[in-house]
């Protein structure tokens, strides 16, 4: 018996070495078979003790030639290691690495999302004779092993809003947060509330959470995997991969394929490869702080060896994150450098408040200089010098001019009011008696009709769209165009053909019968809503890059360099409208889609900083986006957690963020520093949504309404807070500036 149980072992694993090594001729698999096969049929005609020796002689050569197949696992290879069945999953983690757990917001496929779980665990550790039980949140994504209703990991909406609020329970319980990634991606709804606009909470939320997170790497897929992984220590399992996208997904984008098609097995190998996802590259990247090896091809759940080592490296990197915040222990955090081991060192892991204020800053610090070798930037030592001098300048004005001084000015101001307030009472009062002791009515107005009429009449667009004497100050070149257009909705409305020089001179691309937008440029709303013909570009020398040398894509980039004059697909300047100063932020589509890199994500943060410092309002400009840029991999998905931080820090500051999409708005942008503003508009030719048509289809296999993602349908699931007409943008954007927006802008 337990023999034929040895030889159903050396089957699995021979089994696992093939699903690996898929359609590859590999020598060593073919050894492996065969000798298997030449046992099996020997097996019934030998001795048992020539088959002990046989089975001995058999293990023995597995392990050999598995250590051997480790050292040829290519990407791709790995990826096939972390989707197999047979893959630890967090109930393995949470059945081995932790003392004790309860599983909360669900059971099983029992839950509001079972590919998410969430379980309040402890881990108990010893301390001299006394055993000392250390609670911790543990959330992650569940794979389960082949468990369908764990949809493969992939999480919908309402699985990510239960992960955040599980984190704001351990915040307010003070307790650490141990995440681990298990995902190829996030399920892609847009059902309320939303997967891109719930990944943009999660993450906005993440960054301000004050309690130690950790986060553990085995499948990381883009959005999904930021929706969880923002944490102040990230480890990531040798075998894992940390992706902006699948291989599958880059390789399909790369060979342009229509529906139905294939891609090669060769292709997607290839793109494995230039996408730099193993562990070995982000630890080189520094996107991941340390790698936890695992067994030979990959951790499975027999392997009780490795889950001690994971328990250890948990606890190291949380008392690691602790003793950042905490006040400087010397010997303590010698010890945490040098020792492999951390079980022996014993800290409590909950902070003060300052400590959880100081967490809050190093998380900051840690995303700010990532991804900062990324980019070009074509300044002189000079210029980047005295920029720096510049922010530290108007970081100092503002803080005098509006703090200091306006502090003082306001609490003058308020004082003043308050008197005129009650002096006004007394003189009203008195006049009351006054007029009723000489028998006069207290019910007659002095108003003026005039006055009566703009007191009543209701508030509404007035005047027409924004001309300037007669003429927009920017007109499409499609004006220029001598022909005849039809509307779209010209069969259920009525519409008459459009001569083009009106439809896109006069009428600012918008139908005059049904008001249907047809696309315009980006510089139509430049120079028309927002004034660049008088602002100020800053950040122009930040070009994007080939951070990753992926092939062909230099070639690409001095292309559309040329094509459309610019340097990257993020434009940032400070500009005037209508006597308010502000920062713009411009996401122009023919520049790769729109799509965002360190070079978008580098000059997105600085407008930002910019704004804060300057105490201006910050408004993004969404001419289109694709999301993030798949040519620069784990480089560009970090533009995520790092842009939205950004974007919450200037925000918890008491600035104004505004947000204004056009066209087609999709992917990781929407699911970050887009999608985390409260005061989202679309122009009624946007489209918005975590991923388009296509990609929906293909991954839930269920083809979507042409409709789907239109603006109307974004503001019925919430997503959006109104929907604007293009010609009227400029006077929208001049009252929302006068109207929303937190107490830190210099015109309040």
């Amino acid at each position: 018996m337990n023999t034929d149980k040895r030889i159903d072992a050396l089957i699995k694993r021979l089994n696992y070495i093939k699903d690996i090594f898929k359609n590859q001729e590999n020598v060593n698999v073919a050894m492996l078979s065969s000798e298997l096969s030449e046992c099996n049929e020997l097996r019934s005609k030998i001795s048992h003790q020539d088959l002990e020796r046989q089975l001995v002689r058999l293990e023995d050569l597995f392990s050999f030639l598995e250590a051997k197949l480790e050292k040829e696992l290519t990407p791709m290879d790995r990826v096939r290691i972390v989707r197999h069945p047979q893959r630890i999953c967090l109930t393995d983690i949470l059945e081995n690495v932790y003392d004790n757990y309860t599983e909360l917001g669900g059971l099983g496929e029992f839950s509001i999302d079972p590919a998410m779980v969430i379980a309040q665990a402890c881990i108990a550790r010893r301390v001299g004779n006394k055993i000392v039980n250390q609670p911790v949140m543990v959330i992650g994504q569940e794979k389960g092993h082949g468990q369908e209703f764990r949809n493969g990991g992939s999480v919908k909406p309402w699985g990510n809003a239960k992960a955040l609020h599980y984190m704001k329970v351990a915040e307010a319980e003070g307790i650490p947060i141990h995440t681990y990634i298990f995902t190829p991606g996030s399920y892609p709804v847009e059902e309320y509330p939303g997967a891109a606009q719930q990944i943009a909470k999660n993450i906005y939320g993440m960054s301000r959470i004050n309690v130690p997170i950790v986060a553990v790497i085995s499948e990381g897929g883009s959005g999904g995997a930021e929706a969880i992984g923002l944490a102040d220590r990230r480890l990531m399992l040798s075998h894992g991969y940390y992706s902006v996208i699948s291989p599958e997904g880059a390789a399909a984008i790369e060979a342009n394929l229509h529906r139905g098609e294939r891609v090669s097995e060769e292709l997607i190998t290839r793109c494995a490869r230039r996408l730099c996802i193993t562990a070995e590259d982000n630890l080189r990247l520094g996107y991941v702080d340390r790698i936890i090896r695992e067994p030979v091809l990959g951790a499975r759940p027999h392997n009780y060896d490795f889950f001690r080592k994971l328990r250890s490296e948990i606890i190291r990197a949380t008392n690691e994150a602790c003793i950042s915040a905490k006040w400087k222990k010397p010997f303590r955090a010698t010890f945490l450098r040098h020792k492999n081991s951390e079980e022996d060192l014993f800290m409590r892991w909950d902070l003060s408040g300052r400590a959880r204020t100081r967490l809050i800053e190093r998380r900051h610090e840690k995303f700010r200089n990532l991804s900062t070798s990324a980019y070009m930037d074509n300044r002189s030592l000079v210029l980047k010098m005295g920029s720096a001098l510049q922010g530290v300048a108007w970081s100092t004005r503002s803080w005098v001019l509006y703090n200091m001084i306006g502090r003082v000015v306001r609490f003058a101001k308020q004082g003043v009011e308050g008197i005129q307030s009650e002096a006004h009472l007394i003189k009203n009062r008195t006049s009351r008696l006054l007029k009723n002791g000489n028998g006069e009515s207290s019910s007659q107005s002095n108003l003026s009709g005039e006055m009566r009429d703009k007191l009543l009449c209701l508030s509404g667009p007035c005047g027409g769209p924004c001309l300037e004497e007669g003429q927009w100050k920017y007109r499409s070149p499609q004006s220029t165009a001598d022909r005849t257009l039809t509307c779209p909705n010209s069969t259920e409305e009525g519409c008459l053909d459009l001569w083009g020089p009106d439809l896109f001179g006069d009428f600012g691309g918008v139908c005059s019968t049904c008001g249907h937008h047809f696309p315009m440029e980006y510089q139509w709303y430049l120079y028309n809503v927002f004034n660049y013909a008088e602002g100020f570009e800053f950040n122009s020398g930040i070009e994007s890059a080939n951070p990753l040398d992926y092939e062909g894509f230099d070639l690409k980039l001095n292309e559309i360099r040329k094509k459309t004059g610019l340097r990257s697909s993020c434009i940032t300047f400070e500009t005037r409208m209508e006597d308010i100063n502000a920062v713009v932020i411009c996401i122009a589509a023919p520049f790769r889609g729109g799509s965002i890199g360190a070079a978008e994500g580098e000059k997105i943060i600085r407008a930002t900083e910019r704004a804060q410092r300057k105490q201006l309002p910050l408004i993004a400009y969404v001419h289109g986006t694709a999301g993030i840029r798949i040519q620069e991999g784990t480089h560009g998905v970090m533009q995520m957690p790092r842009c939205t931080m950004a974007v919450r820090r200037y925000m918890d500051a008491g600035g104004l963020y505004l947000v204004v999409y056009d066209t087609n708005s999709y992917g990781g942008s929407v699911a970050s520093f887009l999608g985390c503003s409260p005061y989202q508009f679309g122009i009624r030719s946007s489209r918005i949504g975590f991923a388009g048509p296509r990609v929906i289809s293909e991954t839930i296999g269920m083809n979507v309404h042409p409709n789907y993602h239109i603006a109307w349908n974004a503001l019925a699931r919430g997503h959006i807070q109104g929907i604007w007409d293009r010609r009227e943008m400029s006077k929208n954007v001049h009252q929302s500036l006068l109207t929303m927006g937190g107490r830190n802008l210099y015109y309040r």
